[in-house]
């Protein structure tokens, strides 16, 4: 059973997730040739505040 975990900075739309999900189900599916209901994805969203790159913490995106 394929198992993938996503991690994003910020949120994303239920539709977002949507597509993410079924994107990376399809791949999954067409190159490993695993049954797409045996797929479990995960998404987390993470504040940008709890992640760093280059030593210095992430800001939100201006909007």
């Amino acid at each position: 059973m394929p198992y993938v975990n996503i991690r994003v900075a910020g949120t994303l739309s239920k539709e977002q997730k949507a597509e993410i999900c079924r994107q990376v189900t399809e791949a999954i599916a067409t190159v490993a040739g695993k049954p797409k209901d045996s797929i479990l994805i995960f998404i987390d969203e993470v504040t940008h505040e709890n992640i760093a790159s280059g030593g210095e913490l992430l800001q939100p995106p201006q909007r």
